[in-house]
């Protein structure tokens, strides 16, 4: 059975995944967060992007808190949601959650998180955009 995904679903893997650019991943998230009705998966999606961009801007405070709201959302929703391992996400963000709470104490250098695409079809998607990447609205 194929799943609908919309296209700025996919961008945002695309630019969280392989372009690592998580101020893309805001702005194509908000976009469908704010045309899907506010879903808080989305949002949750939205927010560890953010913690990640804010934690490699030098804003741990800020990170903290972004982690928090997006852990928060997601907790709720299946381990496998939207063709992704949301369990593996929700784990991987816990863990970075604890280091930065910790940083003071054990210092760590910012590192990158993966979504896994569990949906041959949706990664098929995200791969394909390699060779077509998105333009970024200015």
């Amino acid at each position: 059975m194929f799943i609908g995904y919309d296209n700025l679903y996919i961008e945002f893997l695309y630019y969280f995944n392989v372009e690592r650019d998580y101020f893309e991943c805001h702005e194509v998230m908000e976009e469908l967060w704010m045309e899907e009705g506010r879903n808080p998966l989305h949002q949750g999606l939205l927010q560890i992007a953010v913690a990640l961009y804010h934690h490699r801007n030098g804003n741990v405070g800020g990170a903290i808190k972004l982690f928090n709201q997006g852990i928060e959302k997601l907790q709720f929703y299946p381990k496998m949601t939207m063709g992704i391992d949301l369990g593996k996400l929700l784990a991987d963000s816990e863990a970075y959650l604890t280091k930065l709470e910790q940083i003071d104490e054990k210092p760590f250098d910012f590192y990158d998180l993966d979504i896994a695409i569990v949906h041959s079809e949706l990664a098929a998607m995200v791969e394909e955009l390699k060779q077509f990447p998105p333009v970024k609205e200015d």
